[in-house]
């Protein structure tokens, strides 16, 4: 699984950074966490307010950081 943060390194992009590495670590799953400060390539994936998760190259939240459990349901749904 690929999973990108959107965001010029705000933050409330670090917080999403973390809160994502959080939740991967309590799924126990196999994933590669980047993140993507390029705005050019933010653009790119239609988010207009960061922070922004990817998750296998589809856009899966933007504008807030959600909680641990909710990333692991937004994961959980994207797998």
């Amino acid at each position: 699984m690929n999973i990108k943060i959107l965001g010029t390194g705000c933050p409330r992009c670090k917080a999403l950074e973390k809160t994502a590495r959080d939740a991967v670590a309590e799924l126990g799953i196999d994933a590669y966490i980047e993140k993507e400060e390029d705005i050019m390539k933010i653009m790119g994936y239609g988010i207009l307010h960061t922070p922004g998760l990817v998750i296998n190259e589809k856009v899966a939240l933007s504008g807030r950081v959600p909680s641990v459990s909710e990333i692991k349901e937004i994961i959980t749904k994207h797998q």
